[in-house]
């Protein structure tokens, strides 16, 4: 944050656990007397974790683990509830035509050892489209963006090697995403005032 903070001098930054709903209010209430407006959310927050619901191992079955659940579909998804619903929120009251994006992923068609956050992610797009037609008529649009696989540390430490190489067979690109890459699509999405209530699939062709 000290590094965004030297190379955008004008960044401002608020701490929030976006998991605390009273956290997460907080912080939207100060940045609102601050800025006396909003008018972009990008819902960013995530964690990936690989595992089925149940594996065998050396003394018979394992659980998935109902605490590594909770983590998961409150960063994943409780996060977008918090952020939006106070965010929103602050547009009604100023009339502000804004528009939110949620990160979500394409995990969310059902990935085999990602349960907990195919859920999340897929509970991210219903919850996006359902937003989209509750606030379009206020002027405030909601939209997804769905990257595939990305160059990321989440990515790798979540994913084995191997497993990314098969999958980045399968990609038409015969590469994984980049940083840049979502950047320009959140951009496309936030200049284009009609496109609304959709999911972005940004994976490079692998869905085809």
């Amino acid at each position: 944050m000290n590094r965004l903070k030297i190379k955008y001098p004008r960044l401002k930054t608020y701490n929030c656990d976006v998991t605390n709903y009273k956290m997460t209010s907080d912080a939207v209430n100060i940045f609102y007397k601050n800025h006396k407006s909003v008018d972009i959310l990008i819902n960013n927050a995530g964690y990936i974790y690989s595992s089925p619901l149940i594996k065998f191992g050396v003394n018979g079955i394992i659980k998935h683990d109902p605490e590594i659940w909770n983590k998961v579909i409150n960063l994943n998804l409780s996060s977008v509830f918090n952020m939006s619903v106070n965010v929103v929120e602050k547009m009604v009251i100023k009339r502000t035509r804004g528009v939110i994006i949620n990160i979500s992923s394409i995990s969310a068609a059902g990935n085999i050892g990602q349960v907990a956050y195919s859920a999340a992610k897929s509970g991210i797009n219903a919850m996006t489209m359902a937003m989209a037609k509750e606030l379009g008529v206020m002027g405030i649009r909601c939209v997804a963006i769905a990257p595939g696989f990305f160059e990321t540390h989440s990515t790798k430490e979540a994913v084995s090697e191997e497993i990314l190489k098969e999958w980045l067979r399968k990609v038409p690109l015969n590469r994984m995403g980049s940083g840049d890459d979502i950047t320009k699509a959140v951009f496309s999405v936030i200049d284009n005032d009609y496109f609304n209530g959709k999911i972005f699939e940004l994976d490079g062709g692998l869905k085809i």
